[in-house]
């Protein structure tokens, strides 16, 4: 019960690494709300685990706004927030439409922004600040470019320079805030399993693409989403955890 009455949010929470991390505060005793734009499938997974479901566009400031009246006013502040949503583009610099730049920018960047935002003025309003832990989930890719995505690559990469900014200005400013990233590799989630229901091959590629061999199971990303979120975290903000296999820190060879 490590997250015991802490208040937590998770966007995107209603599939894959979100799913898995919503799973796993749950069980550790944590008030979870579950934001997603996907209702049938957001509110299947708040009913399995004792969630609470906001529909929840990242985007969107309306919504942030109204969560922030809604949970402000049951909790005075949020203890976590995981900024998970996240949307691709699959389009190569050559190829990339604007109108899909920007939805990736919107979900990938914009998102976590409202929510860093969001999250940082509610302990500023608070009457009595508790400490906050903000876990902004980015990728491999902030660190390496995907070559048929660069609309997600750069998005990702964003991430660090938000993460790092937000993190050292509230650490400055002497807020109980602290803010980390958090880079999974590939894992086995419903889209990577559909993948591979429809050419099995397919498992084998995704496996390969750490040097372990295998993909991560989402839980594997909650147990380090789970550290970041407890006290046990309490002097790291501003860092990048990697939970990738060791996929960025093996040079190709021969």
């Amino acid at each position: 019960m490590r997250l015991e009455g802490k208040v937590a949010l998770v966007t995107g929470g209603g599939s894959g690494i979100g799913e898995g991390i919503v799973r796993r505060f749950a069980a550790e005793g944590a008030i979870v709300y579950l934001g997603d734009v996907d209702v049938q499938s957001g509110q299947a997974i708040a009913a399995e685990t004792g969630a609470r479901f906001l529909s929840l566009d990242v985007s969107s400031s309306a919504d942030w706004a109204r969560i922030a009246t809604d949970i402000g006013a049951s909790h005075g502040q949020l203890d976590i927030l995981v900024n998970n949503a996240g949307v691709i583009s699959s389009q190569a610099i050559d190829a990339i439409e604007e109108a899909a730049w920007a939805r990736v920018m919107a979900v990938n960047v914009t998102g976590p922004m409202l929510g860093c935002r969001t999250a940082i003025r509610m302990v500023q309003a608070a009457a009595a600040p508790r400490a906050l832990s903000i876990i902004n989930v980015a990728s491999t890719t902030s660190f390496l470019g995907l070559a048929n995505d660069v609309a997600y690559t750069a998005s990702k990469h964003a991430i660090l320079g938000l993460t790092r900014s937000a993190a050292a200005h509230c650490a400055r400013e002497r807020l109980p805030v602290r803010i980390n990233t958090l880079h999974p590799g590939t894992t086995l989630t419903a889209i990577l399993q559909g993948h591979i229901d429809e050419n099995p091959a397919m498992r084998a590629v995704f496996d390969g693409m750490s040097p372990m061999g295998r993909m991560a199971a989402p839980s594997e990303e909650a147990a380090v989403a789970l550290f970041l979120a407890s006290d046990e975290s309490s002097y790291c903000t501003g860092a990048a955890f990697v939970a990738d296999g060791g996929l960025t820190a093996m040079h190709p060879t021969m």
